[in-house]
This record gives C-alpha cells, sequence and structure tokens, in this order.
C-alpha cells in the first residue's frame, strides 16, 4: 500500500466501523459463529448499498472491474521460508530447530546459510546448495552417507542394538555399559569407537575381567572408555567393593564448587584409534 492510498483505506474502515460495528454494539451474542452470521448479514448490506458518487455499489464495482482482472490461485500454496546462519558443527551437522541435518563433512566450522519450511530445509555455502533434507521434527539427526567422512562410513553397517548385542555376549554389565555410552551421546555413531574400544578390551584382559570393570564402572556411574580402562590397568576388577568401602574415607559433600568424577570422565575420555 502506498502513502497516497492510505487514506482511502482508513476512509473504508471508518465506514465499516458506521455500517456494521455501530449497529452491534447493543447487541449480546452467545458465540463466535453466531456474531460472524449478524456481521455477515450487514457486510452483504453494505456491499449492496449504491455509492453516492459512483452511482453503483461495491458488489458491482468488483463484478465489472476486479473479477475480471483476478488471476488464478497458484498450483502449489504459498508455503513461509525462514532463513538462519549455521555454524558446522564438528559432528558436520547444524542445528535447525532443535533437529541436526547434515553437511559434507569438509565444512566443519565454516559459516553456512540454512532456509527452511515446514517440509524441507536447505543448506548454502557461498550462494551455493550444498544440502537438502526433507523438514523433521523429532530428535534422531538427519544424516546423509555422502557428507561422512570414510571412517564413518565404515560405522553404517552397524547400529547401536548390533553393539549392544556384541557387548552382551560377554556379560550383561558390559552390555549395559555400551548401552549408556551409547545413550549418552547426542549422536549414537560418537559413542560408536568408545563402545568397540571397551569390546578390544576382553581380548585383552579376557571376558570374566572386562565384566567386572564394567560392573564398578557402572557403580561409579562413570559409563566410558577411560573408566573401564583404567580399571582393568590397575586391577581394581579385581577388588571387592565390600574391601574398597571399607578403605574410603568419608563421602563427598554435595557443593556446586565439586565437580565429581562424572565431570572428568566425560571431559577427559579418550577413545582408542
Amino acid at each position: 500500500m502506498t502513502a497516497r492510498a492510505k487514506a482511502k483505506v482508513e476512509s473504508a474502515v471508518l465506514v465499516a466501523q458506521r455500517w456494521i460495528l455501530a449497529r452491534l454494539r447493543d447487541q449480546t451474542f452467545f458465540s463466535i459463529a453466531e456474531l460472524n452470521e449478524a456481521i455477515r448479514k450487514l457486510l452483504e448490506r453494505l456491499n449492496d448499498r449504491p455509492m453516492q458518487k459512483v452511482g453503483a455499489s461495491r458488489r458491482q464495482l468488483y463484478e465489472r472491474l476486479d473479477k475480471p482482472a483476478l488471476k488464478p490461485l497458484p498450483i502449489q500454496r504459498y508455503e513461509i521460508e525462514e532463513w538462519k546462519e549455521c555454524r558446522v558443527n564438528i559432528d558436520y551437522h547444524v542445528e535447525i530447530g532443535r533437529h541436526y541435518y547434515s553437511v559434507p563433512h569438509q565444512l566443519v566450522g565454516e559459516q553456512v546459510e540454512a532456509r527452511y519450511t515446514t517440509a524441507i530445509v536447505e543448506i548454502y555455502y557461498k550462494g551455493k546448495r550444498i544440502a537438502s533434507h526433507r523438514r523433521r521434527y523429532d530428535r534422531k539427526p538427519s544424516t546423509t552417507a555422502e557428507h561422512m567422512p570414510r571412517s564413518h562410513r565404515a560405522h553404517l553397517e552397524w547400529s547401536p542394538s548390533r553393539l549392544i548385542r556384541w557387548a552382551g555376549k560377554i556379560g550383561p554389565a558390559t552390555g549395559r555399559l555400551v548401552a549408556e555410552i551409547l545413550r549418552s551421546r547426542p549422536h549414537p555413531e560418537q559413542g560408536y569407537r568408545a563402545s568397540l574400544g571397551i569390546i578390544r578390551l576382553g581380548r585383552r584382559y579376557g571376558a570374566e575381567r572386562l565384566e567386572a570393570a564394567s560392573h564398578r564402572a557402572a557403580h561409579l556411574r562413570s559409563a566410558s572408555y577411560l573408566t573401564v580402562k583404567n580399571i582393568l590397568s590397575s586391577s581394581q576388577d579385581r577388588l571387592p567393593f565390600e574391601e574398597q568401602d571399607s578403605h574410603s574415607t568419608a563421602p563427598t559433600p554435595v557443593h556446586t564448587n565439586i565437580r565429581g568424577a562424572r565431570y572428568y570422565a566425560a571431559a577427559e575420555e579418550e577413545t582408542p584409534c
């Protein structure tokens, strides 16, 4: 709307107030449908009322001038699109609406632009589209195989359930430990190497010791490869829980400045190559 048309629009609003709202101001309505029906009847009377300066009604002018000039509606319904600048995370995904979409792994750390609607997500780098995904609203990441590094593509034939089942053959504690590692990662693929490293520890130390170490790691509430490795290397898996508890000091007090063992296990966890 241009500035010159502003007065005409305000004049039309004034006409609607006088001929519709003013006539309904003293009436009581008990539903929106009832109010809309009353407005519709008065609106039809207003549109059929001849205008003095023009000599025709609004409906007649619409039929004569506006309707012939109207074009058919587009085949596809108009869809609102939004744009967002994103930084590619270390896992080669970007976040849109609390969902993660993959881009080529070579762009880790780069700034990209995302165009998204209710149906599709398109990601652009320097004006060129580099990825397209169907819009999703769940928490499972949308990952395209072509975007993954070669080392990650080898993991496509694996699955969390397969790793858990493999670890469960060593013992139930090991299976639960691997399940917790995969569950704690934003993307299960990020826990594959740690899970495989724990399983390989069974070849070095034996299934019985690995199962005992996994049980102790669960007791410590530290589900990580580093914790299991340290337990095995220091032979803590051979110590009964009662003996460890008898030599323990007073429990660590709960305080905001005390991070606890789980913080360091998560921050300094190392995964095998």
